[in-house]
């Protein structure tokens, strides 16, 4: 394999070049197939032998060309034949003879994530590194041998070589590459390092992916890059005018716990929420304790709403409220203690509901969704989210595989995380760590402005995103329009503006307006996914024509396939060779391969030959179609295939749908590592406590308290020491104090809670605090530090 990235900040563009040979005695069917991430977009892929060349092409998918290849059936099976789920790109490329060789050559741009320490972060792909735990994700399929491939389970060893090189470039510098392989050692090619090249050096590992991290010069800054248009497009087209990469990557410092912050949350509760997690404050004889942990954790300063969906789609209040004790025990007492009372779901209804109510001004909108079963309208409910995607994020909690797909679809589409919730025991911790993340500080009420020569005008590709949270990036795509005299010592200003934390910042960024880059048109590409994802939603609503054709005519010219475009394998023969045998695909004039994206819906199955995934060969499942019911009559083996039905109608798979709703393994997702009977233990012990904390951080002395802290109610009155002015802060130090007693950590659970009971200490009572800390250590026979409370 032959691999050349290049990197420009957090876009790639990977150019490879594979060459698969046929070193055994029988003929082989090869079934290609490149796993593709939410983040990818294929522009070009083409292979190569001696017979025959087949290119991908995009065709409308109205009108349906790759029918008429009679072999969509063959791509149709694999689906259910895989041993992961996701979206895949695959195309049959047909018989190979023994001795001889296929050459692909595939390129695909990416954008890339952003680590913590602000390094873009770039994986090869398991195609494009074979190595043995990924063996078989470009497929060959032994026509002898129906069901077996015992030729491929002989060798441990995949014969491999891997010739791998990276340019990279950044208007910040390019300061480091890290990698968990051997690389040469970084050359510069420009004086003010803004470019750079790294290579592979020896042979690859063959125990795991290959990654590599880039480090810029500033990682938390904004830049502005222009790449050259195509010269062979038209002047005003996507690809014919320059493109501007624009990153905005905001330094944004870390929030102080249990401050006030400008938030607004929304939770919307089905059924198995209110089942399993609901718990009225008056009331602790239930299991469920997740909703009290999650409304208990909400800071001071924000707002918030509960919708239990169901056939109505009204909030506990009209609209957010303030996050106030009395607030609070209202929407405690309103909300359903079953789900007897919901009826169906009307998630779709639900978030109608909600974007057509106006948030807070100044407050971030976050969306808190938890979802058990399937809904039937996923892709209305995916397209609604796409439209107000940069107004919100949403954090959402699926209790079942069926919902994983659209639970990740909406996170993903709004920066958010996906979450599956195994068990019960582990809801309250999963639940508390998103919220957690949805309470790092943000740069807010994000503006750009632009000031151009004379004759030019920038048109950013859809919309300015509303905030930026700590640890994000935010990519945007704008174009230059029109013509300057003299572009070479032209420069072009971007202005933004954002709020933090109250202040208003901004950066101007110069830029030149000499185009840069290797006519690889990365970020035109990319451009274009972001407008087709635009446009999408407004061609499923079926508002006009208008929306569909600019879609269309988007994916064709920059190659980046859509839902309403398909793929299509055409076969140039250079000689007729190139499929024969009795097994042979297609017939020797046919001039159509099966070519396209599809979803695998994946299998817990596990073969006897780990380096190689058994597949029934293609080209056998077509010829035997005909004759499919003498078969069943004349041997058994064959009758269980018959349940998967890959020749039936009735399971032909639909085309991609709008929204590219697609199949997520529940493995992926992000899973509590918190569980078993001694989480369950912690949450018992702690539930009354919190319970009883005000929503301003305090606890009252009472009799609820002593009990829930297991001591005489009449002894903590009486050890409270002479100086306290409040009962209160008495009580809240002992409630911080218990929770660590005997080197106790409830920080899991009770972190959020602790923050904001010591902010509201140290705003009354600093000069209380040690003497109730040594009277408290007294009363509960504990040891904790004053540094708990920030002395």
């Amino acid at each position: 394999a032959v691999v050349d990235v290049a990197i420009q900040d957090y876009v790639a563009d990977v150019a490879s070049e594979l060459t698969y040979q046929n070193k055994s005695q029988i003929s082989t069917e090869i079934l290609f197939v490149f796993p593709l991430s939410p983040h990818m977009a294929i522009y070009s892929f083409q292979a190569c032998s001696e017979d025959a060349k087949v290119q991908a092409m995009l065709q409308d998918e109205s009108q349906q060309l790759h029918n008429t290849t009679g072999s969509w059936e063959n791509l149709e099976y694999v689906q259910d034949q895989s041993e992961y789920g996701g979206e895949v790109f695959a195309c049959f490329l047909g018989t190979l003879s023994p001795g001889r060789e296929v050459v692909v050559t595939l390129r695909y741009v990416q954008e890339l994530p952003r680590e913590p320490d602000g390094a873009a972060h770039f994986v090869l792909p398991p195609t494009l590194h074979p190595y043995r735990k990924h063996y078989g994700k470009v497929f060959t399929l032994y026509s002898a041998k129906f069901l077996h491939a015992a030729s491929n389970c002989l060798t441990g060893k995949l014969s491999y070589s891997l010739l791998l090189t990276a340019s990279l470039q950044s208007s910040r510098g390019v300061a480091n590459v890290q990698a968990n392989f051997a690389l040469t050692t970084l050359i510069y090619t420009s004086q003010d390092c803004s470019t750079a090249q790294v290579s592979l050096t020896g042979s690859p590992p063959s125990q795991h992916d290959l990654e590599m991290r880039v480090y810029f010069g500033d990682p938390s800054a904004v830049s502005a890059v222009v790449e050259k248009g195509d010269p062979g497009a038209p002047p005003g087209s996507l690809l014919g005018d320059p493109m501007v990469l624009v990153t905005l990557a905001p330094s944004i410092p870390e929030a102080v716990p249990g401050q006030h912050q400008s938030r607004e949350f929304i939770f919307l509760l089905d059924s198995t929420f209110l089942d399993h997690a609901q718990v009225p404050l008056q009331s602790r004889d239930q299991n469920g304790d997740s909703l009290l942990f999650l409304l208990k954790s909400l800071p001071l300063g924000c707002y918030f709403n509960i919708y239990c969906y169901g056939e109505t789609s009204v909030g506990i209040y009209p609209q957010s409220v303030e996050y106030t004790q009395d607030n609070l025990n209202e929407a405690m007492q309103h909300i359903p203690s079953t789900s007897s009372s919901l009826g169906d779901t009307n998630l779709l209804g639900t978030l109608r509901s909600i974007y057509n109510t106006p948030h807070p001004h100044g407050h971030v909108r976050q969306l808190f969704v938890f979802m058990d079963g399937l809904p039937p309208d996923k892709e209305a409910i995916v397209a609604e989210v796409c439209r107000h995607r940069n107004s919100h994020r949403c954090f959402s909690f699926c209790f079942s595989g069926d919902s994983a797909a659209l639970a990740t679809a909406l996170a993903r589409e709004t920066g958010g995380e996906a979450t599956y919730v195994p068990s019960d025991n582990s809801m309250t911790v999963v639940v508390l760590k998103c919220l957690k993340q949805a309470l790092k500080p943000a740069a807010e009420r994000i503006s750009l402005s632009w000031t151009m020569p004379c004759g030019l005008e920038v048109e950013v590709l859809g919309d300015t995103p509303q905030f930026i949270f700590q640890g994000q990036h935010s990519l945007l795509y704008a174009q230059i329009h029109g013509q300057t005299q003299d572009v070479t010592v032209a420069k072009g200003v971007m202005t933004l503006q954002y709020s933090l934390d109250g202040q208003d910042v901004t950066h101007t960024i110069e830029f030149p307006l000499c185009p840069k880059g290797d006519g690889r048109l990365a970020g035109h590409r990319l451009a274009a996914r972001c407008l087709l994802k635009r446009l999408l939603p407004e061609a499923a609503s079926g508002s006009g024509d208008e929306p569909r054709h600019r879609a269309v005519e988007i994916s064709l010219t920059s190659g980046i396939f859509c839902p309403l475009t398909s793929y299509v394998g055409i076969r140039t023969p250079q000689r007729v060779t190139w499929f024969q045998g009795l097994l042979a695909l297609l017939p020797p004039r046919q001039s159509l391969v099966p070519c396209q994206i599809i979803e695998l819906r994946g299998s817990h199955k596990v073969s006897s030959c780990y380096p190689m995934s058994i597949w029934v060969p293609p080209g056998w499942l077509t010829a035997v179609c005909a004759s499919w019911l003498a078969l069943c009559q004349l041997t058994h083996s064959i009758a269980s295939l018959q349940q998967r039905g890959p020749c039936s109608k009735a399971c032909k798979t639909p085309p991609p749908s709008i929204s590219s709703l697609t199949y997520v393994d529940s493995r992926e997702f992000l899973l509590s590592t918190i569980s078993g009977p001694w989480f369950t233990e912690a949450v018992a012990e702690c539930q009354d406590l919190v319970a009883l904390q005000n929503v301003d951080g305090s606890w009252a002395l009472s009799s609820g308290l002593a009990s829930a802290l297991e001591v005489d109610e009449f002894e903590i009155k009486g050890k409270m020491p002479g100086v306290v002015t409040d009962s209160s802060i008495w009580a809240t130090v002992l409630a911080v104090t218990w929770l660590h007693r005997h080197d106790k950590c409830y920080q899991d659970l009770c972190e959020l809670l602790e923050a904001k009971a010591v902010t509201w200490l140290c705003s009354r009572a600093v000069s209380q605090l040690d003497k109730c800390l040594e009277a408290a250590n007294t009363l509960l026979g504990t040891n904790v530090k004053s540094s708990v409370f920030r002395l």
